[in-house]
């Protein structure tokens, strides 16, 4: 179980690490070809939701490697999954059907990791 903990905190943390990433140092209009939800939100927002999922990637690789609160990396999948859902909310008001597929996959990967840093 350790070990699939492992290579899902490692998938979800690379992804958000990225992502997050992206867009707490991109300008909008940077963002806006590839994310196209960014023109409808204010600046700061973008920049908060990249700054969480950078927080997120952190708390699901720091405390389980470091020993210090483990349980925070349950936290952490959880607060994940519950930007997925509402990122796939937005995706689904803004009639986006067909982006929605990576969110589902993302909110599949995240309650796995919540599950299997239960399990250890």
């Amino acid at each position: 179980m350790e070990i699939g903990y492992w290579i899902v905190a490692g998938l979800l943390g690379v992804f958000y690490l990225y992502a997050g990433g992206k867009k707490a140092v991109q300008s909008k209009e940077r963002l806006a070809p590839m994310m196209g939800w960014v023109d409808t939100v204010p600046t700061v927002l973008v920049r908060a939701i990249g700054a969480v999922e950078i927080l997120g990637a952190a708390g699901l690789v720091l405390p389980p490697l470091t020993g210090i609160a483990p349980g925070l990396a349950m936290a952490a999948a959880i607060g994940l999954l519950v930007l997925q859902v509402l990122a796939t909310a937005l995706h689904l008001s803004r009639s986006e059907v067909k982006e929605t597929g990576l969110n589902v996959a993302l909110i599949v990967l995240a309650a796995v990791a919540a599950w299997l840093a239960t399990t250890w």
